[in-house]
């Protein structure tokens, strides 16, 4: 959920007329929107966990793809799932499950056009219940998390590094 409300520092001039908020927007599925690629596309976890990927229009409704195409590479480094993905419909579908797990690391390779480069979007893929709404973690829009603060991995209760004081 966290992740949701963070938005990209290389938001570029089209950003500025985008008529929705990154923060709160949701997929038509009830996915995770990725802003990092444009036209932002959903995520989502279907029920046999294989991955749904959907590009979206400025509103927020399915398109139709076009010569999009990606990659997914997530789980244990030592046995990393590989996945590749087919049209089905308005979406790109997996042709593999996610591994077993809650918590996955995934990174997402989208290429928009034939030979253009990729981008690349890391995440981890939190699949527990929000304690808040009825969505998986990876595509809450509670804000709910938004106050929690970690403090600091280097960083002593006073103040101190470890090891110097």
């Amino acid at each position: 959920c966290l992740g949701a409300l963070i938005q990209p520092s290389w938001a570029g001039k089209d950003d500025e007329e985008h008529d929705h908020d990154h923060a709160t927007m949701a997929g038509p599925n009830g996915g995770r929107v990725l802003h990092e690629v444009h036209p932002h596309a959903e995520l989502l976890v279907t029920k046999d966990r294989k991955l749904q990927i959907t590009f979206l229009t400025e509103k927020g409704k399915a398109t139709a793809p076009g010569e999009q195409t990606m990659t997914v590479i997530c789980g244990k480094r030592t046995r990393p799932t590989r996945m590749s993905f087919a049209r089905k419909g308005n979406s790109f579908l997996s042709d593999k499950a996610l591994p077993k797990g809650l918590h996955i690391p995934t990174v997402i390779q989208v290429r928009m056009k034939p030979k253009e480069k990729p981008t690349i979007i890391r995440l981890n893929l939190n699949l527990e219940e929000c304690s808040d709404c009825d969505a998986l973690e990876y595509a809450c829009v509670c804000d709910h998390h938004a106050h929690e603060k970690k403090p600091a991995a280097n960083q002593r209760s006073n103040g101190t590094s470890p090891g110097h004081g």
